[in-house]
């Protein structure tokens, strides 16, 4: 496994739960009117949820921060 993989693997799962987060809230919720900024496109939607999934785990990465 790649270094770089291994240095963030908790933050690419959070990446790749957050972006099924954002998808899965955009067919189930989204937005009836279309206006709203962040959940009236798929792809809006997914990348926020990408976002958001990655920051959060980052939180919980471990290691020497040199």
């Amino acid at each position: 496994m790649n270094d770089f993989i291994k240095k963030n693997l908790v933050v690419i799962i959070g990446v790749a739960l957050g972006a099924l987060s954002g998808f899965l809230y955009w067919k189930y919720v989204g937005c009836v009117t279309g206006t709203c900024p962040i959940t009236s496109k798929p792809l809006n939607s997914t990348a926020y949820g990408a976002l958001m999934g990655g920051l959060l785990l980052s939180y919980f990465k471990t290691g020497n921060n040199k």
